[in-house]
């Protein structure tokens, strides 16, 4: 994007209305950040990633989040921006990831920095260069726009001296900041500054006995009684953690990063120690954490909850985004079961994109995901659920089996014209081969629910092949009607999916009618009715 002079360029106004969508409520938090400094200057985003264990969705969230706070600063603003995606590969091994190989290997090199320990999986420089590479294809791979940087490269080149230097100047009042939040035994010996062991190569945690800010030294004793003199510049030494953060944000002049709610307290001591540094903390969002199926946080260390490969082996990138998209103050289970709904939630975002335009349009998720340029061959015509419950009825084992009904549903479907629907049909089948299947749990019907199955297949016998499938909706709630009471209607679908489905839930009956055909559902619920009930257990 061309630089924009800050004299010609509008900012928003405080009280200027925005679209509806919490990027740009974001957004505002920037440009107000960035009106307090030499606003000729790209907005600086951050996104910061520990690369002890291998990346997880959550670290794919957060760049995709900030990415979207981006766009809609760019949006509001028409100011440029940039997206440094940050790696702590100087940090110590602290504790060996469970999900990783070579476990034994990797405790011998426990409290070195992550750039010095070798790569478990033998095709990297290092366990950090790979960890890194990971994180990079993932991103690469959905196109996001950014810069990577190494906190090693950037402590080793120099790039933080000045901030260093900064840093010993102020060492004391930083200490006294963090002092009250820490235990008895870290108060006697803590300091913000974490010499690297000059024979042994470990991060040390020791009492700091002198800091020399002229010439940049701290001097320290290591548990033998050795003393050292070692320099903070030139990636001798590293700083704490939460000063570590602080001091990133001074150097490179941060204006706006997000971080989860287990790091509140964190943020508010690295915003104290920025302030004392000399600058004002960047602006930023807390954000929910993911859980796995159990209610667990997820960590890269242990590997739980989905990783975004086994996402896109069952979804597309889109599905996932939306997933990330909505509600992101909001924890939210992250396990194979929210994949159809969050594909299908998407499908139904982008028919409302073709209706919408300006602000409506910019409060729609999909103009986030998209980058404001919304793609309307990016959907289908049939649900991802719809889908799911075809493969499950018609017993599939390969996409032309699905695409046999999907060609008679709608002739002008084809992989070849279609193929985002040719996507899904490849997401639903394998999703419905190995999360579905092997679970399914049919059930008999109760004797109100088999009058009410028998009078649905001779009303839909009735039909012609050719009723579109609002028609034949109108067909199931109508039988509904007649069996069940206005309020109970939510059971009489339930019958539907569980009786002849074996599952829960799913979509539209009479879009899954027209879509399975109305011979084939007469068929299958005539099946199901002379169905023993000594078999109906286990699908």
């Amino acid at each position: 994007m061309e630089k924009q002079n800050s004299s010609t360029t509008p900012r928003p106004a405080a009280s200027a209305p925005l679209p509806k969508a919490w990027p740009f409520e974001e957004a505002r938090k920037i440009a107000e950040h960035v009106g307090k400094r030499d606003a000729d200057k790209p907005a600086l985003l951050e996104t910061g990633y520990g690369p002890s264990g291998l990346p997880h969705i959550g670290t794919f969230g957060e760049v995709a989040r900030t990415t979207w706070v981006r766009k809609a600063y760019e949006a509001l603003t028409g100011r440029p921006t940039r997206l440094l995606a940050f790696s702590d590969d100087m940090d110590a091994l602290r504790k060996v990831p469970t999900n990783v190989p070579q476990q034994e290997m990797l405790a011998k090199h426990l409290g070195l920095p992550l750039t010095r320990i070798p790569d478990p999986f033998g095709e990297y420089d290092s366990f950090a260069a790979h960890n890194n590479a990971r994180l990079r294809q993932f991103l690469d791979s959905f196109g996001f726009q950014y810069e990577f940087a190494s906190a090693t490269d950037y402590y080793t080149n120099g790039t933080f001296d000045a901030a260093l230097r900064r840093m010993l100047e102020v060492h004391d009042e930083v200490v006294a900041t963090i002092i009250p939040t820490l235990g008895p035994d870290r108060r006697a010996t803590y300091s913000p500054v974490l010499p690297i062991h000059p024979e042994t190569g470990q991060v040390m945690q020791v009492p700091i006995i002198k800091v020399d800010p002229d010439a940049g030294t701290v001097v320290w004793d290591d548990e033998s009684g050795k003393r050292f003199e070692t320099s903070v510049l030139g990636g001798q030494a590293k700083m704490q953690w939460k000063a570590d953060w602080a001091m990133r944000w001074y150097a490179l002049g941060v204006d706006y990063e997000m971080s989860g709610k287990d790091l509140i307290d964190s943020v508010r001591l690295s915003s104290k120690i920025c302030r004392i540094l000399g600058k004002e903390p960047p602006a930023g969002l807390t954000y929910e954490l993911f859980l796995d199926a159990q209610g667990q946080k997820i960590s890269k260390s242990k590997g739980n909850g989905l990783s975004v490969e086994e996402w896109l082996r069952y979804g597309t990138p889109e599905s996932l985004a939306q997933y990330m998209f909505q509600q992101p103050t909001r924890a939210k289970r992250l396990f194979f079961d929210v994949i159809p709904r969050a594909t299908d939630d998407y499908l139904t975002l982008v028919g409302k994109a073709g209706q919408q335009e300006g602000d409506d349009l910019k409060a729609n998720p999909v103009w986030s995901i998209h980058g404001g340029t919304i793609r309307p061959e990016d959907t289908s015509p049939v649900s991802y659920t719809a889908l799911l419950n075809l493969a499950n009825v018609a017993n599939a084992r390969d996409t032309d089996t699905l695409w046999k009904f999907l060609r008679r549903y709608d002739p002008t479907l084809s992989p070849e014209t279609h193929p985002y629907v040719d996507r899904l049909v490849g997401c639903a089948l394998t999703y419905f081969t190995e999360q579905v299947s092997p679970n399914k749990t049919y059930r008999d019907p109760t004797d109100r629910e088999r009058r009410g199955l028998e009078d649905l297949a001779d009303e839909l016998a009735k039909l012609d092949v050719s009723t579109p499938p609002v028609a034949v909706q109108d067909v199931v709630f109508e039988v509904g009607k007649r069996y069940f009471e206005k309020s109970e209607l939510r059971s009489w679908f339930g019958c539907l999916y569980e009786v002849l489905l074996g599952q829960s839930e799913g979509p539209r009956f009479g879009i899954f009618a027209s879509l399975f055909g109305l011979k084939e559902t007469v068929e299958l619920i005539r099946t199901a009715l002379a169905r023993p009930s000594s078999e109906g257990e286990q699908g």
